[in-house]
């Protein structure tokens, strides 16, 4: 054993090294394929694009149901005139046809007795009257402010016709003058209910001149001296009173109102 330890050879056994290296070539080329391979797969993934997100999954939502709009051919109609029948207008409530014939009659006596010298009046009035009625003619420079009106009474006639009372006051100025107080007159305006369930005037009013009537009689007493000087202090000159049932005092007392007027006034006293 020493001696071939010893041994000293010329040259290398370049064979027997190749013998013994062999299978450690192949290992290390299969290394190397490995590696080669890996490195491919690595690129290849790093090109790839990011997977897309996947989406939460939401509760699925009902659809509105679609209605189909099938078309309709359009519908011409004619419209005539409304007209109201006499059985239909009997249905309404009775008070609601008596007012109505009560206002328009208040209407017509304060465009009636009106008088401003003004178109819209005129026409006014016009629409006012039966047709065919001339407009109240005016002097030169005469006007007439309405100062008041009120149904009086308001008297059926026939069906759908009533005599309405209106009592009316005026004023009348002519030129440069103020205006004076006319006498109080009343009209007899009658209305009849039309066919369009709207009122009318029949025909010109009946006028007359309210007359003053008869005063209420009323006895006063004398106060007692208290109550007297109370009331005096309180309401102005008292000029006498009367006694109720249950020992109040019903006093009538020269008052002065905001105008610096003294009026007579009635006051209770306890």
């Amino acid at each position: 054993m020493d001696e071939e330890r010893n041994e000293v050879y010329e040259r290398i056994p370049w064979e027997t090294l190749e013998r013994q290296g062999g299978d450690r070539q192949w290992l290390l080329i299969a290394v190397a394929v490995a590696v080669a391979v890996g490195a491919l797969a690595y690129s290849f993934m790093k090109n790839q694009p990011p997977p897309a997100p996947v989406a939460e999954l939401a509760e699925p939502v009902a659809e509105a149901p679609v209605s189909l709009a099938v078309p309709v051919a359009p519908v011409s109609a004619v419209v005539g005139p409304l007209v109201v029948a006499e059985a239909d207008l009997y249905a309404v409530d009775p008070e609601r046809v008596i007012d109505q014939a009560r206002a328009h009659a208040e209407w017509f006596a304060i465009e009636y007795f009106g008088m401003d010298g003004s178109e819209e009046s005129q026409t006014t009035l016009r629409s006012l009257l039966p047709s065919g009625i001339p407009l109240p003619e005016a002097p030169e420079g005469v006007q007439v402010f309405v100062d008041w009106v009120g149904a009086r009474t308001v008297t059926e006639t026939a069906p759908l016709a009533y005599d309405v009372e209106v009592i009316v006051r005026s004023l009348m100025a002519q030129g440069e003058s103020g205006f004076i107080r006319q006498p109080t007159r009343v009209l007899t305006v009658g209305v009849v209910m039309g066919d369009d369930g709207l009122p009318r005037v029949a025909h010109p009013p009946t006028i007359t001149v309210q007359g003053a009537s008869s005063p209420m009689e009323l006895t006063l007493m004398s106060l007692p001296v208290e109550t007297q000087q109370q009331v005096e202090s309180l309401y102005g000159t008292a000029i006498g009173g009367e006694q109720l049932v249950d020992g109040r005092w019903r006093v009538v007392v020269m008052a002065e109102g905001v105008d610096g007027v003294l009026r007579p006034t009635t006051v209770l006293v306890p």
